[in-house]
C-alpha cells in the first residue's frame, strides 16, 4: 500500500511536469511501454525489484531496455534511484496512465469475455458505455474461457457480471441452501 501511495505521487508530479512541458503524450508513451515491458519480463522485474542488485546496474539496464524516452522520463528514472525507490518504476507508469486518461477524460472499460471480441461488438460495447458513463471510454478485451460465455464489464470501480460462469454458481449457491 505504502509503495502504491507513493508510486501514484511520483506519477502526479510527473504528469504535472509533463503537462507544463507539453510533453504529457510522449510521457505517456513511455510509461505504457514501461509499464507493458515489465509486466511481460519476469526477468527485467526480478532484477528491480531484487535489492542485491546495485542501483547502477539497474539504472543501466533501464537505460538499455528504453532507449529514446522522454527526457522527462530519464529525470523519473534518475530521481527512483536517487531516492532508491527504482523498484517502484512499474508501478508509477501504471498509475501514470491512469492518471493521463483521468486528466484527458477517458476511461479504461474492462470487458472479459469467453472469446475475443468482434469488431462489430467492441462498438456496441463503446457505444453503451460511453452512454452510461458519459466519457471517452476505451475498451480493453480480456479472454478468459473459465466464464464459459457473456461478460464482465468493469468501468473504474463498477462491475457488472453478466457471465454463465457466475449465473451458475448463483444457481449453485440457491440448491445448496435449499
Amino acid at each position: 500500500m505504502a509503495g502504491e501511495r507513493a508510486a501514484i505521487r511520483y506519477a502526479k508530479a510527473v504528469l504535472s511536469l509533463a503537462s507544463d512541458k507539453n510533453a504529457a503524450e510522449a510521457v505517456n508513451a513511455d510509461m505504457t511501454l514501461i509499464a507493458n515491458t515489465i509486466a511481460e519480463s519476469k526477468e527485467l522485474n526480478g532484477v528491480l525489484q531484487n535489492p542485491i542488485v546495485r542501483s547502477s546496474i539497474k539504472k543501466s539496464v533501464i537505460e538499455e531496455v528504453f532507449k529514446n524516452t522522454n527526457e522527462l522520463t530519464g529525470n523519473l528514472v534518475d530521481t527512483l534511484i536517487s531516492n532508491k525507490r527504482i523498484a517502484l518504476i512499474g508501478e508509477v507508469a501504471k498509475q501514470y496512465s491512469v492518471l493521463f486518461d483521468q486528466l484527458k477524460g477517458t476511461q479504461i472499460a474492462k470487458v472479459t469475455t469467453a472469446v475475443p471480441l468482434t469488431a462489430e461488438l467492441n462498438t456496441k460495447v463503446l457505444a453503451k458505455v460511453k452512454e452510461l458513463t458519459g466519457k471517452e471510454v476505451e475498451v480493453q478485451n480480456i479472454v478468459d474461457e473459465n466464464i464459459l460465455g457473456g461478460f464482465v464489464l468493469r468501468v473504474g470501480d463498477v462491475q457488472y457480471d453478466a457471465s454463465i460462469a457466475n449465473k451458475l454458481n448463483k444457481l449453485k449457491r440457491e440448491f445448496t441452501l435449499n
